[in-house]
């Protein structure tokens, strides 16, 4: 009963399977192997961005950070939704890799910025020229920190705000997989197409050891994107086994594939959580999270027997009264059992 998050499932067999392959014999080093060649043009076509550049990091924040550290000067801003991973989870690596850009943070609700309010903070920026931080960088995130997902047009009208300032726009797609199967709609329709310059495409939550490419839709900060990936220690010397990894996702589908199963052990999840006395949902279960809270017994109940998943917020007590409920976020991945799920729903039921 293992949901504290999909960082924590296990890489699929095929994909071990390719890396094994990958260590027979000698390759080129430092991205120079040819299987990466083959990811590239595979991205490409599946992104229909013939011009694009791709490369590849072994973690996400590494993808954000060095992506961001393209797009604005040390004395612009990027915009972001107030809970976006780069503003919680990356521990100022953004600020870090672009030498200390701000970044400003943007209330909506289920984990979305509104388009008025990205409006007003774009408006405000620079207000009082030399003194304030200026015009940088729009961050989205799709499947967002919230577990709900951003479609072709929401991203369009957010992107079409940013453009008509000069604002360029990144997209952290940790969970791009998960947003992208709940959607139906090609990759280029949900990036580029929608007006995303730059694209942090996850792997690690879906399946892979570690690995994310990075998309430049644009190709013209390629060369940069390179020079701050090794100065910042992210270029892999052994980098065949980063290709084996991508390569073996992309093959017949199989990221789609985990993904579909990862949003449908969240679907099965939040169905039964809100079958039991007292649940609720925090936010619409759109990819592999659920956010939900339920009576406090059920909490204990299920601690008791071994659940990992995280309090959310963090800080709510298991003590006190049992009726009460306490909230919760729970992250599926693809190799969730439903029998693991029904245990689980049986306890807090």
């Amino acid at each position: 009963m293992f949901f504290a998050s999909d960082n924590g499932g296990p890489a699929a067999p095929g994909v071990i399977e390719a890396i094994a392959r990958a260590n027979e014999g000698v390759a080129m080093p430092y991205g120079a192997d040819p299987i990466m060649d083959r990811v590239r043009e595979k991205i490409r076509e599946l992104f229909e961005a013939p011009d694009a550049a791709v490369y590849l990091v072994a973690t996400g924040t590494a993808a954000n950070s060095i992506s961001l550290a393209c797009l604005v000067q040390p004395w612009q801003t990027v915009y972001c939704h107030r809970h976006a991973h780069i503003e919680a989870d990356e521990c100022g690596a953004p600020e870090f890799y672009s030498g200390g850009s701000k970044l400003t943070l943007i209330d909506g609700a289920d984990g979305k910025i509104p388009p008025e309010a990205l409006q007003k903070a774009i408006f405000e920026t620079g207000a009082v020229g030399v003194h304030g931080v200026q015009k940088g960088a729009l961050s989205l995130t799709n499947a967002t920190e919230a577990g709900t997902v951003y479609s072709p047009q929401e991203v369009a009208i957010l992107c079409g705000i940013a453009k008509a300032q000069g604002v360029p726009t990144h997209m952290d797609g940790a969970r791009f997989a998960n947003a992208l199967v709940r959607l139906g709609c090609s990759p280029a329709e949900l990036t580029w197409k929608a007006g995303v310059d730059i694209l942090s495409f996850g792997g690690t939550k879906n399946g892979l050891l570690g690995v994310e490419a990075v998309i430049l839709f644009n190709p013209d900060p390629a060369w940069e994107f390179e020079l701050r990936r090794k100065r910042g220690g992210h270029l892999f010397s052994k980098h065949r086994f980063l290709s084996a990894q991508m390569e073996a996702y992309l093959a017949d589908d199989l990221w789609l594939g985990l993904a579909r199963r990862a949003n449908a052990a969240a679907d099965r999840l939040s169905r039964g959580i809100l079958a039991a006395s007292g649940a609720s949902l925090t936010h619409p279960v759109e990819a592999n999270s659920v956010f939900a809270g339920w009576p406090r017994i059920g909490h204990r109940k299920a601690q008791e027997a071994g659940a990992k998943y995280y309090h959310w917020p963090f800080d709510q007590a298991l003590d006190g009264p049992d009726d009460e409920p306490i909230s919760a976020r729970l992250v599926c991945n693809w190799a969730t059992s439903d029998a693991e799920i029904d245990a689980f729903i049986a306890l807090i039921s």
